[in-house]
């Protein structure tokens, strides 16, 4: 992880809404041999015993790569499966109370949307990335609306006026091979990505093919 950032740089995989366990975590073995940073694990579907037990494998999966392993919304079940950390949205308990209830440890993602003035909000609890979007069109949330790139550069101008080390700026949203370029140029640290990377036909290349658009990635400095 680069030191100067609370959350790392990179590809950071968010998980489909497949129901095949063994598959998901294959696919997660072969985004993280492309290199893979980060992994959040969003399934709306599921059980909870079942996606307890899916958190809990994908997280010995993380370990074992050395990958960031975040749950989306639930901050219990993080605690409990002993995920690196969460990310909630606006429908989720508010950040300054998830933060009380996880602690100083556990690293805690927010998403903004195209709203500054929510990412300033949420920086004043702590949280170690905000997240905009959706950059363009996404088939996980077709609804969403679009946010602009210069979001991106307002919330790396946030994020740089703090202390190191300083919060992540995360993009989201319809980001595939092509795109990964300009988002990355207007402000994005890390870039999430679901069917851009999970819907591939050979993960593990295109994880290496997003990963070299950080060739600062793994730096120590």
């Amino acid at each position: 992880m680069n030191n100067n950032l609370r959350f790392p740089r990179g590809l950071y995989g968010v998980t489909p809404e497949w129901t095949d366990a063994d598959k998901l975590d294959q696919a997660v073995r072969a985004a993280a041999r492309g290199g893979m940073t980060g992994l959040q694990l969003r399934h709306k579907t599921a059980t909870p015993a079942w996606r307890k037990a899916l958190a809990r494998r994908l997280r010995d999966t993380c370990q074992e790569y050395g990958v960031v392993f975040m749950i989306n919304d639930d901050w219990r079940l993080a605690l409990e499966v002993g995920a690196d950390g969460v990310h909630v949205g606006r429908e989720d308990d508010a950040p300054e109370l998830v933060r009380r209830e996880i602690g100083p440890k556990l690293l805690l993602g927010v998403s903004c949307y195209a709203d500054i003035s929510l990412a300033t909000k949420h920086l004043a609890h702590e949280v170690d990335y905000i997240a905009f979007g959706a950059m363009f069109s996404s088939q996980t949330k077709p609804l969403a609306p679009p946010a602009p790139l210069s979001v991106l550069t307002d919330g790396q101008a946030l994020c740089q006026a703090m202390p190191h080390p300083r919060p992540t700026v995360v993009a989201i949203g319809g980001i595939g091979v092509s795109q990964a370029g300009s988002v990355i140029q207007a402000g994005a640290d890390t870039i999430a990505v679901v069917g851009g990377l999970f819907a591939s036909p050979n993960i593990e290349e295109t994880a290496r093919t997003f990963s070299a658009k950080f060739p600062d990635a793994h730096s120590k400095t």
